[in-house]
């Protein structure tokens, strides 16, 4: 273990995906790790008839409405999540598809002081729990 200064702030990864977010904090020398669920619906959007006719534009109407939904949904998991970290003093976000990006571009706007904290944004594949951790340690062990 080294005694960095940088050993003794609290350093957080976050692996995140539309489903959940495993937070991994480590602070002097602890780990701890913590899942929100982000309580996202899933939404198969589709168009009823399969002919462009009949029932096209209402598709167009149902389609916006979810996506209204989802963006709330969204903005709620952001906000769950954002308060979990606000002790951060470092931060790394990562997962697949583009949320853990949507998720700083949130910071940007609505956190700011956090998104200050962001040091990277890394593209992973789905991991377990030990994975992430260690993902996490191994980041700031090769940034100290």
């Amino acid at each position: 273990m080294s005694n960095s200064k940088f050993d003794s702030i609290k350093k957080t990864g976050i692996w995140m995906d539309k489903d959940k977010a495993i937070i991994v904090s480590l602070y002097n020398g602890d780990i701890s790790l913590n899942t929100i669920l982000s309580g996202m619906e899933h939404f198969h959007i589709h168009g009823g008839s399969g002919s462009r006719t009949k029932g096209g534009p209402q598709d167009v109407v149902h389609d916006s409405k979810y996506l209204e939904r989802e963006k709330h949904q969204l903005k709620k998991y952001f906000k769950d999540v954002a308060l979990e970290i606000k002790e951060a003093k470092a931060i790394v976000l990562f997962g697949p598809a583009e949320t853990s990006t949507k998720f700083n571009k949130e910071l940007s706007s609505n956190y700011k002081e956090l998104s200050t904290k962001v040091k990277d944004i890394v593209k992973a594949d789905s991991m377990t729990k030990r994975q992430v951790k260690a993902w996490v340690k191994d980041f700031y062990k090769s940034a100290s």
